[in-house]
């Protein structure tokens, strides 16, 4: 062995193994690279469980916009958003998928269905994760939690713990919303501006074919629906 051979290797670069990725963790702070490793990865039971969560946060969050906390116990708040958030939370996926693969085709880029509905669900990390602050929230305060205009008797401690859950929530799904652009962006080749486009169109569409099922369910239905 020579000594430029042992020099060599001394003064090789040192590579060192790439991170393993914690998809639940990394998305956070680093969408575009949990995306490209879910990749090739089929769609699986956390992207369930992930879009189940977010459907359960999102029927607390409309509790509170219709002050159910006024007519309704903890208990049977909980047990609607369970009913009700838990397959509606997991339809919204599928619907959005469809959706944004259609919209990618009209637009040229192609992507396969399993990477359009792990950035619907893992994007959506955050909105699932404010579940956690709407059981706290009912937890500490009760029904309170759930009023859109509590009792002007309700103590300033509360009063303050109902803004600071509100405003966790949007800002929670404020990045739900930037993950999911980012994860747009990286699966179709999109700058980020464009897939931003996509993303708001997706939304109306998919806000217009909900809003055509209430309507048809309350049609068909008419017995179900309770003023």
């Amino acid at each position: 062995m020579t000594l430029e051979s042992v020099a060599g290797i001394a003064y090789a670069p040192l590579v060192l193994p790439e991170e393993p990725i914690r998809p639940l963790h990394d998305v956070w702070l680093r969408p575009r690279r949990v995306f490209r490793e879910l990749a090739t990865r089929p769609i699986g039971a956390v992207d369930y469980l992930l879009g189940a969560a977010q459907g359960i946060a999102g029927s607390m969050a409309l509790s509170w916009a219709q002050n159910a906390g006024a007519t309704s116990s903890v208990a049977e708040i909980f047990l609607r958003a369970l009913v009700i958030g838990t397959p509606a939370g997991i339809i919204s996926l599928f619907l959005l998928c469809s959706i944004y693969v259609r919209l990618g085709s009209r637009a040229g880029r192609t992507v396969a269905r399993n990477q359009v509905f792990h950035v619907m669900a893992y994007g959506g990390v955050p909105l699932a994760a404010s579940l956690v602050i709407w059981v706290f929230a009912a937890l500490l305060i009760g029904e309170v939690a759930f009023e859109q205009a509590p009792h002007p008797e309700v103590e300033t401690f509360v009063a303050l713990l109902l803004r600071i859950q509100i405003i966790a929530y949007i800002l929670l799904w404020l990045w739900s919303v930037v993950i999911q652009v980012m994860g747009l962006s990286e699966i179709q080749g999109l700058v980020t501006l464009k897939a931003f486009v996509l993303w708001v169109l997706g939304q109306v569409i998919a806000t217009l074919a909900m809003l055509f099922l209430m309507i048809l369910f309350a049609t068909l239905f008419p017995g179900a629906v309770t003023t």
